[in-house]
């Protein structure tokens, strides 16, 4: 899962006033083609000030029914008389990290389903939410009762869409919210094997939307896929098991030949040769060198004026990034692979530019430790012999195979963000400093965001140089 996170306040800096900063973290959600069609968005809450609200003891949160409230920017304010109650302050904490642009950016484009309290639910603060864009997720404990009811009622009125979360098999719950979801995500791995084909016989014929949950397992995806789900979140196409069914957008053998010729000082003219035998390649650096910022002034028409043009450092980078390709798409922006390795190198280049006496030469090592290290998910076959081929510095290996060094930390806060274990990138960050988690966080969120860019125009790759 890759993570996306602001700042978070300190308990002693929130006040009544000042709203509040929550984090948040997303997973890709897969459709049944294998590419991106959203993203979870996990929370990380902020935490309350040691002094609760005035009137916190005051009534609880209740739905206000007002018809412009989504789209007035006072939305998450207290109601005239009293103050907010700790519980609406946390709800529109979170409701305001959401609409803020960097959350956005770093959708990319895609859904967020987003795991939503009674408290929220009950907050007209959550109007502040696209209903075209945020599927809203009712977890297995959320307390039913006529309140409850009634409000889901309004907010499918205007247009959103729940899911029921965390489902392994069905409940009072579950009955009392199935006529108003549209999609129903099933943890596979905690359900009753036995009982999934019922289950998900019923749930298909009456119209719902199947969402597997928790696959880390090639396996996993494939019993969920062959049995009928539509929409699957977790890792399993990022696993070595996964390469023998993926389709690479070239000859692996072409690959690793031109990474390999990258890797010393090619002339323009071996670079031609070998770009020749990659047709992809060569759509996709016409495309960047006829984009703004890299364009001569003129039309680039021919493979050695687009080499000129780009620079063999930005053909590495591209080639690094269009390695994890699928060959079967032509969107990358939705090839999540490649989403993932580009979060993840943008994400290490970031992060060590914030440590002491970093310089150019550890920001390309720290590009090169993320783009790298599931390469295996390529490749498959052994991830040492892979980083062998490609000649990698052994600081570079020693991170990805063993995370030693610095950049083996860095690699290990980045997955700990993608899974948010918020936790553990707290405990690194302590070997990391001046890195904090709030930094690690909001680099997170910028990487994200970078990668959903940096395939479609020179933009991402002018700001990996800068």
């Amino acid at each position: 899962m890759t993570t996306i996170a602001i700042d978070t306040l300190s308990r002693s800096g929130a006040t009544d006033d000042a709203p509040l900063a929550a984090s948040f973290a997303r997973q890709p959600i897969l459709n049944r083609d294998g590419m991106l069609c959203g993203y979870e968005i996990k929370v990380r809450a902020p935490e309350l000030p040691l002094t609760p609200p005035a009137a916190a003891h005051e009534t609880a949160p209740q739905a206000r029914s007002s018809t412009n409230r989504e789209t007035d920017d006072d939305a998450d304010d207290a109601l005239p008389g009293r103050a907010p109650t700790p519980a609406e302050h946390l709800a529109r904490a979170i409701v305001h990290g959401l609409v803020q642009g960097d959350v956005r950016g770093a959708l990319t484009g895609h859904p967020a389903y987003i795991d939503v309290s009674r408290d929220l639910l009950l907050d007209d603060a959550v109007l502040r939410l696209p209903a075209e864009r945020f599927m809203l997720e009712l977890p297995p404990s959320l307390e039913v009762d006529d309140a409850l009811i009634a409000r889901l009622v309004y907010l499918h009125s205007r247009r959103y869409r729940f899911v029921l979360d965390n489902v392994t098999k069905p409940t009072g719950t579950f009955a009392k919210l199935l006529p108003y979801a549209e999609v129903i995500k099933i943890d596979i791995a905690l359900a009753p094997r036995g009982l999934l084909p019922k289950l998900t016989s019923v749930l298909k014929s009456a119209g719902k939307l199947l969402l597997a949950a928790n696959l880390d397992a090639q396996a996993d995806f494939e019993t969920a896929h062959e049995l009928g789900f539509d929409r699957f979140q977790g890792y399993y196409f990022a696993r070595p098991q996964s390469s023998a069914t993926r389709r690479v957008s070239a000859p692996r053998h072409a690959l690793l030949n031109l990474l390999q010729l990258l890797a010393g000082d090619p002339s323009v003219a071996q670079l031609e040769a070998e770009l020749k035998l990659n047709p992809v390649l060569v759509m996709h650096l016409m495309k960047l060198a006829n984009s703004s910022g890299l364009a001569v002034g003129h039309k680039v028409t021919t493979l050695r004026d687009a080499i000129n043009a780009t620079g063999t450092d930005r053909i590495a980078r591209w080639t690094q990034l269009l390695l994890y390709a699928d060959g079967r798409k032509v969107a990358l922006e939705d090839d999540p692979l490649l989403q993932l390795a580009a979060t993840r190198a943008r994400f290490m280049e970031l992060a060590i530019e914030r440590m002491p006496e970093a310089g150019r030469d550890e920001a390309d090592a720290a590009f090169l430790t993320g783009v790298f290290s599931f390469v295996d998910a390529v490749f498959g076959g052994s991830l040492e012999k892979t980083l062998n081929i490609l000649t990698l510095s052994r600081p570079i290996q020693a991170a990805i195979l063993h995370r030693e060094g610095t950049l083996g930390l860095l690699l290990s806060a980045v997955e700990a963000l993608e899974c948010g274990a918020w936790e553990r990138v707290r405990e690194l960050c302590e070997r990391l400093r001046p890195l904090t988690l709030e930094d690690v966080a909001q680099l997170g969120l910028a990487a994200g965001a970078w990668a959903g860019v940096a395939d479609r125009s020179a933009a991402g790759l002018e700001r990996i140089e800068d």
